[in-house]
């Protein structure tokens, strides 16, 4: 059956949830910039074009970055310029509290407290702790066989890693866990039923706990620098906006991540010649980790708002239309990338994807992500042999089934179910103690 991609809802339809790839090659064959029928959409799927639209923050906004054309004014977006219209109006989106729907100066002042806590000492630090996690988490499930990996592995040990970047102490670690148990953010934002509303709002009391405490009493601790850190300026900011910057870090940063060792974790079981690769050569680990998130980049979709005419990739842009920027779309490009449907190990340019974003809004995270990937993937390796899906639960070779997040937002496998053999393990390996 041929599917009538030209008039396809992409943000209500659930055939594309499963594989989108098809129809993000449709749209780049009529135009990397191309209007959709549904919501006044301008679609992007080139890579060239994404990016200028990326580091053009003058020119879009990123108001609607996460609610897409579901972004709604009480007037009408009209004339040459609606920055103003927007400016009255932005309090009123969801998410406008959070650092990712900001727009220079407001962005910058914010994205400048985080930068200061997000140091190469702090993330050496944090590096240490993950590789106790790691085998902390493969304690639990590695003796057993098998495992449903996202619930087992990658959601809580991507969540604990942010927890560490961010302060929390070990002993309230449980206590997260369970809060983003009962919470969830996948399906909230981005739903193919419609747009969600503030995900984050149960976060926000727990850490103002946090930062007022510090303010109060300052100790030597992460969160006692986050707590004092201060604005370029020498200002500093209020106790909502610091708990806001963690609360998306924590929050996104979890949900991305634990994404990103799902779909790589089914690279490794649908390649298996890969795992002994790896074992045999780690130096290539880090670039197992960029073409995974490549060729699977967990956003599927940003957004941008035009506040003035632009062209893009000779497209006319009229101001107040929404700007989709398809990362999926533009990591296989094949402008940019040779056979960009495979996964290619040694793919030289695979760090050029745009899985993290680009510009002003590149995903402060990314150092964190990239190495939550390779203490993984090692660790994983050191410890089992022969990794595979499990057949009762995706169905054999050849007709494997998943079920991915029905969200527009993020790509994300719901499930994900291997089987391995367990190795013997004295610690020998373990990088760091």
């Amino acid at each position: 059956m041929t599917t009538d991609f030209d008039h396809i809802d992409f943000f209500s339809d659930a055939s594309l949830l499963d594989d989108p790839y098809p129809y993000f090659e449709h749209l780049r064959a009529k135009c990397p910039v191309t209007p959709l029928p549904h919501h006044g959409v301008m679609a992007v799927s080139g890579y060239d074009e994404a990016n200028y639209v990326y580091f053009d923050s003058d020119t879009f906004s990123s108001c609607n970055s996460v609610i897409g054309p579901f972004a709604t004014f009480p007037e009408p977006l009209v004339g040459d310029d609606v920055s103003d219209i927007i400016e009255r109006h932005r309090h009123q989106l969801p998410m406008n509290e959070h650092m990712v729907t900001m727009d220079p100066p407001q962005h910058t002042q914010e994205r400048s407290v985080l930068m200061r806590l997000i140091t190469p000492k702090r993330l050496n630090q944090n590096e240490d702790f993950m590789w106790r996690l790691a085998d902390r988490q493969l304690d639990e499930l590695v003796a057993d066989g098998h495992c449903e990996f996202i619930t087992a592995y990658s959601q809580p040990f991507a969540m604990l890693a942010v927890a560490d970047l961010l302060g929390v102490p070990e002993s309230e670690h449980p206590r997260f866990r369970q809060g983003f148990g009962l919470a969830g953010t996948a399906g909230e934002l981005g739903a193919t039923d419609g747009p969600g509303l503030n995900a984050l709002n149960w976060l926000d009391d727990y850490f103002a706990t946090y930062i007022e405490d510090r303010r109060r009493e300052p100790r030597n601790d992460v969160l006692t620098d986050l707590a004092l850190a201060t604005y370029p300026d020498g200002s500093t900011p209020e106790v909502t906006a610091v708990v806001r910057t963690a609360t998306f870090l924590f929050a996104a940063g979890q949900e991305t991540t634990a994404r990103l060792l799902a779909a790589a974790m089914r690279h490794l079981c649908e390649h298996p010649e890969l795992q002994d690769e790896l074992r045999a050569r780690r130096e290539l680990i880090p670039n197992f980790i960029e073409e995974a998130l490549r060729i699977e980049s967990p956003v599927k979709a940003d957004f941008r708002l035009a506040k003035r005419a632009a062209t893009v990739g000779g497209v006319d842009i009229e101001p107040g239309t929404p700007v989709m920027l398809l990362n999926g779309a533009a990591n296989r490009d094949p402008r940019r990338f040779e056979c960009p449907a495979e996964f290619r190990l040694e793919r030289p340019n695979a760090r050029e994807h745009i899985a993290f974003g680009r510009g002003p809004h590149t995903c402060p995270g990314a150092p964190l992500a990239r190495a939550e990937g390779r203490i993984s993937i090692e660790r994983i390796l050191d410890r089992t042999r022969d990794i595979r899906l499990s057949e009762e639960h995706h169905g054999p070779a050849g007709a494997r089934r998943f079920e991915y997040e029905p969200t527009w937002v993020l790509r994300g496998l719901r499930k994900i179910h291997i089987e391995f053999t367990p190795v013997d393990d004295d610690g020998a390996s373990r990088r760091r103690s």
